[in-house]
């Protein structure tokens, strides 16, 4: 980590005990693997700042903006990023579990590899977002509440997403290819759009689709058995009964 005078002002503030830096100005600002849990960033700009590593555990960075910020394998277990701008941020690997990002932007986010687990992501914007699993670290959405979320063109190839709620989540044109059984076991899509999207091969055994768009989406190969399908609009347009 380079050594900026007023980075170094912030962490020797942060050592003495000092949490409150709202409105912080850390803009392209280096702070790579360092220990920061608890840390008040709420209003804080971090656009194009690299946080690679660090731990901001339970921290608040509430309508932070992070724009383009590297996050790669940041832990923000049980932090409060509601609001946050995270629009094109690269949280590859980072730990997101219990996280609060309520209403939060993550228009063309990298999440690859990311541990969303318990997360909250109710409203989150996650457009044209990457939550492909990586070769060696699989994307986990399990348990995580993405009600009403918008996930239009988003990437969740190989994305765990057992027991998700994503009812009335918006899934234009999402890819959802999965391989790996029971990776969308128990998820709820009442309601969600999934107009166009891309299901081939998944495991839909016991979802929950009902009344969910399926207009124009590729089942190929899908499994359905037990879906709840009840007043879904299906490929063909037709309404299930």
């Amino acid at each position: 980590m380079s050594h900026n005078p007023f980075v170094d002002e912030l962490l020797n503030r942060y050592s003495a005990g000092d949490r409150a830096f709202s409105g912080v100005d850390l803009r392209e600002q280096d702070l790579i693997n360092v220990q920061l849990p608890e840390v008040d960033f709420h209003q804080a700009d971090l656009r194009q700042s690299r946080l690679g590593k660090t731990n901001f555990s339970q921290g608040n960075f509430v309508e932070a903006d992070l724009s383009e910020a590297i996050l790669w394998g940041t832990n923000f277990t049980q932090a409060n990023l509601s609001r946050a701008i995270l629009r094109e941020a690269d949280l590859s690997g980072a730990i997101l579990t219990q996280a609060q990002l309520t209403a939060s932007n993550l228009i063309k986010a990298s999440l690859s590899g990311a541990n969303l687990s318990h997360a909250n992501l109710d409203s989150a914007l996650l457009i044209d977002a990457d939550l492909r699993s990586g070769s060696d670290q699989q994307t986990n959405l399990s348990h995580t509440n993405c009600k009403g979320a918008n996930l239009s063109y988003a990437n969740l190839s190989g994305a765990l997403l057992c027991r998700a709620n994503l009812e009335q989540a918006k899934l234009c044109r999402a890819v959802l290819m999965q391989r790996s059984l029971g990776a969308l076991s128990a998820a709820d899509l009442t309601e969600a759009n999934l107009q166009g999207a891309d299901l081939s091969y998944a495991d839909l055994s016991g979802v929950i689709l009902h009344r969910a768009n399926l207009r124009d989406a590729d089942l190929t190969g899908a499994i359905l058995t037990q879906a709840d399908l009840t007043g879904a609009i299906l490929p063909d347009g037709s309404v299930h009964d």
